[in-house]
């Protein structure tokens, strides 16, 4: 079987050593004579795995006590309605911070919800920037501020947590969590889907601050209430327990490379060589966001001539770079670079960007 590199803004690449593992354990996991996915939730085995995951990400992430780890379903947008729900009265209201198509989209499914207050956006200069913090318009009396730290589409990304006083910040980490060390204590909810740097899609992590759990927000089913499940220990209902198992290994697989310290090194290394490989290309290749809100997980770029693009996408998929091409919002290239994405695969996509470019140049 032939190796390839997989550039994919999600699903994503996952760790080749957590699916080795996964393989060799499908038909037998633990001495069970049976697969993960065959297992009783309730039973003994899988009960001391879901703890386990949960103690190695409060580990990897430095999780203080008082806050709840959620093994949840529904992919971030679901949650995107279902934050507001439980966190916002009927008559409240919540900031939101728009950076990108995700932002934009939170926006959408919270209205029925929450009213809202775009309390800044980047979409002046089609969210190639940062708004800054100064022009920030924020409602000291709302519920909650939310904002996407990373966009995957626009490829831009904040360095540092935003001060946002005594209201809760929530962030969709989807994209960047265990990306960077991280203080959690400046968050009242951080949420991600799985399929980025975590695990498999169908799998949503939130760590929730125990404060925000006690909210009331609106009558809701039982389903829906974040402070059900983390009574119930995520199993409040059947979980994806195919994707909590494979999160485990993730969070192993990040331990046994050093953390997530040594994950924004090699982040940071690989978003710099593309970076400089794009700079330096003299205008064969571009990349329309601002420096200073470049992204490290997501990077979008261009062709000089569009009329490249095609020849581009198939001559780096028979290179075996696969899934460059970028999103149809935006039109172009993207090359994501999660934590299970390594170094070598950058450098093979940096060599072939150079190649292509003194062959079509």
């Amino acid at each position: 079987m032939s190796q390839v590199w997989n550039f994919s803004a999600g699903p994503a690449a996952l760790p080749r050593e957590v699916l080795e593992q996964a393989q060799r354990e499908l038909l037998d996991w633990n001495g069970s004579g049976m697969s993960v996915m065959e297992q009783s939730h309730r039973g003994k085995r899988f009960i001391a795995m879901a703890a386990e995951a949960e103690a190695d990400l409060r580990a990897l992430m430095a999780i203080p006590v008082d806050y709840s780890v959620l093994f949840m379903q529904g992919g971030a947008t679901q949650h995107f309605a279902q934050i507001p729900m439980n966190f916002a009265g009927p008559n409240d209201r919540a900031d939101y911070v728009v950076t990108g198509h995700w932002g934009e989209k939170a926006v959408r499914e919270a209205m029925p919800y929450v009213k809202v207050n775009i309390a800044a956006t980047g979409a002046g200069d089609d969210f190639r920037s940062l708004p800054p913090r100064k022009t920030w318009q924020l409602d000291p009396g709302a519920s909650y501020v939310h904002y996407t730290p990373n966009e995957t589409i626009h490829g831009v990304e904040f360095t540092d947590v935003p001060d946002v006083g005594e209201v809760p910040l929530v962030a969709d980490m989807s994209s960047n969590i265990l990306s960077a060390p991280l203080d959690v204590s400046r968050f009242g909810l951080i949420y991600a889907g799985a399929q980025k740097n975590i695990g498999p899609s169908g799998l949503v992590v939130m760590v929730v601050r125990s404060d925000l759990l006690a909210r009331q927000g609106r009558p809701m089913a039982k389903i829906l209430r974040y402070a059900e499940h983390a009574a119930q220990d995520s199993m409040l209902n059947t979980p994806n327990t195919w994707g909590w198992y494979l999160a485990g290994l993730t969070f192993k697989w990040l331990k046994a490379k050093g953390g997530v310290s040594a994950m924004a090194e090699q982040n940071r290394a690989k978003a710099g060589l593309l970076y400089q490989a794009i700079d330096g290309s003299g205008g064969f290749y571009a990349n329309p966001v601002d420096p200073a809100a470049r992204s490290r997980m997501n990077v979008p770029f261009t062709l000089h001539d569009s009329a490249l693009d095609a020849d581009f996408l198939k001559e780096s998929e028979a290179a075996g770079l696969i899934a460059l091409k970028g999103h149809k919002a935006v039109g172009g290239m993207r090359a994501s670079l999660y934590n299970a994405v390594p170094l070598e695969a950058a450098q093979a996509l940096v060599s072939f960007m150079r190649d292509f470019a003194d062959r079509h140049g």
